[in-house]
């Protein structure tokens, strides 16, 4: 078990993690990291943190800090306290897009300390530290991401850190994380927008169930969002190509009235769905 873990960022994501590490007892302390003093008191009166501190230089007594910060701010977030980060110490994420992020901390190994990219594929569009939920993470994967200069023995170290929370862990590439999360995470998010967008407020009295949960992830914070469908353009456009086709398919069907056309995209889309339960 670790003496000290310090969480930057104690919103939903950093303060779920708070939670869950105090849960499992993957580590003795927790010291939460961020810009405003009166939420991360907030975060220590909820119980999720041990110690707070505005300060960077507060990581030299942790083994192992995690960067919860939106994905636009974590390499600078990473750059800013990496000096402070102890001989054997290791610095980790939990943003949604790896590549630029992995690119621009290419320089933050050395002989004693070492940054691997990670991103536990939880969340909700909830947010705060007040929608914390140590159960997060229970059962989700997470995909950590190490580079050709990544050392063994810091890559197992991150992935079994996940492990202690509840999590199960895969490998990937920073470049084959982004492409299947632009198709699995970010082009749904982009759709649920698309469609929330499509509203006619005339007809809001007659939403139903299914626009309310086709659209529900639409409700997350656009700021967050910005900044993960920037950070990833060209794999989310592909992914929006893709999708593109497949919605030309569904005009073309319903424009020659082909039932048999219709119902094989209805079907195979049926399928997918259902081995997903």
């Amino acid at each position: 078990m670790r003496d000290w873990i310090a969480i930057v960022g104690v919103g939903l994501i950093g303060g779920s993690l708070a939670a869950a590490v105090k849960r499992r007892g993957a580590a003795r302390r927790v010291l939460g990291i961020g810009r405003n003093p009166e939420r991360l008191q907030g975060a220590q009166s909820a119980g999720l943190i041990d110690a707070w501190s505005t300060d960077s230089a507060a990581v030299r007594d942790a083994e192992l800090t995690v960067v919860c910060t939106p994905v636009d701010r974590i390499a600078d977030d990473v750059k800013l306290l990496w000096s402070n980060v102890p001989s054997g110490g290791l610095v980790t994420d939990a943003g949604s897009t790896k590549q630029r992020v992995c690119e621009e901390l290419s320089d933050c190994r050395d002989s004693n300390r070492e940054f691997v990219g990670s991103h536990p594929i939880a969340g909700s569009h909830r947010q705060g530290f007040e929608a914390a939920d140590p159960e997060l993470y229970a059962g989700r994967m997470c995909v950590v991401t190490p580079t050709e200069e990544s050392t063994p023995a810091a890559v197992n170290e991150i992935e079994g850190f996940w492990q202690s929370v509840g999590m199960r862990t895969v490998r990937l590439s920073p470049a084959e994380h982004d492409r299947a999360l632009a198709a699995t995470s970010h082009l749904p998010h982009v759709t649920a927008v698309a469609l929330a967008n499509t509203l006619n407020e005339a007809n809001r009295e007659l939403i139903g169930t299914g626009f309310r949960d086709t659209t529900r992830i639409a409700a997350g914070d656009p700021d967050l969002w910005t900044a993960i469908l920037l950070s990833n353009t060209a794999d989310v456009c592909a992914s929006l190509d893709a999708l593109t086709q497949q919605i030309a398919s569904f005009r073309a069907a319903l424009e020659r009235g082909d039932a048999a056309a219709l119902n094989r995209l209805l079907q195979q889309a049926k399928t997918v769905r259902d081995s997903l339960e």
